[in-house]
């Protein structure tokens, strides 16, 4: 079983740097000299990324990683909040979205230095987060945060909890950026829940180990956010009631074999 993860993930690295290639050299002319085409080209080349990272592991190394239903459409006005288990929630949230791409909440230091991952940062425009920053430096990110949201015609997506979980439970949320978010405009909330991939967060605990992986994941709900001036901590508080009921329910579910 060892071999059989090595090999998938050594094909996962291999085609990682072959996209990075393709990336730099050709999606991203593409998309600057046919910018009508930014949408489609974008939507279709990060869910095929998605599927270049999930497939190998699945069909060489025997995990079982869902492919989510496409229930979130790509329009302005929707905001994704979906726990964290580990790195498979990337490709996760970005099938969940039909017709485009998510734009992901991300920590400053993926925009920088990292093969293929930091230039997507830039290519897709996630907005770029550093928890550490000085306050200066935090005040300019939270004022790009809130134009980012009014102005963003893809979904964006976020983690709340803030960092993986090392149990598969629900963190407490870091309520910072998703209450700046629910602050710049109204929202339809999608709730998205992960579970079965908590024990392998990284890449390094793909070896050995992927035939282990029984992931699922669902979505818990559609909430309607209409004011922005209201105090979102009450309606976060509620997001993550939500998440640990559905956690609950896709635990007690009889598990893939």
């Amino acid at each position: 079983m060892k071999l059989r993860g090595y090999v998938a993930l050594l094909v996962v690295c291999i085609g990682l740097i072959l996209t990075d290639l393709v990336q730099r050299f050709v999606i991203t002319p593409w998309v600057l000299l046919r910018p009508s085409r930014r949408v489609a080209v974008l939507g279709g080349w990060i869910n095929f990324m998605a599927r270049l990272v999930t497939r190998p592991l699945v069909r060489i190394g025997g995990a079982h990683i869902p492919v989510p239903e496409r229930l979130v459409p790509a329009e302005p006005g929707v905001l994704i909040l979906m726990n964290h288990q580990s790195l498979f929630d990337i490709p996760l949230v970005v099938q969940s979205v039909e017709g485009g791409y998510p734009r992901i909440v991300t920590r400053k230091r993926y925009g920088r230095w990292i093969p293929l991952i930091s230039q997507m940062t830039r290519l897709y425009q996630y907005p770029l987060v550093d928890p550490s920053a000085n306050p200066g430096t935090m005040r300019k990110t939270y004022k790009e945060l809130r134009q980012v949201a009014r102005t963003s015609d893809m979904p964006i997506a976020v983690f709340p909890e803030g960092t993986r979980s090392r149990d598969g439970g629900i963190r407490p949320f870091r309520k910072k950026g998703a209450s700046l978010l629910l602050r710049a405009r109204p929202w339809k909330v999608y709730v998205l829940v992960s579970d079965g991939f908590w024990k392998h967060p990284r890449f390094k605990d793909f070896l050995g180990g992927l035939s282990d992986i029984r992931g699922r994941v669902a979505l818990a709900g559609v909430l309607e956010w209409t004011d922005p001036k209201a105090d979102p901590d009450p309606f976060l508080d509620q997001v993550r009631t939500l998440m640990e009921a559905e956690l609950e329910r896709l635990r007690a579910e009889p598990r893939t074999a």
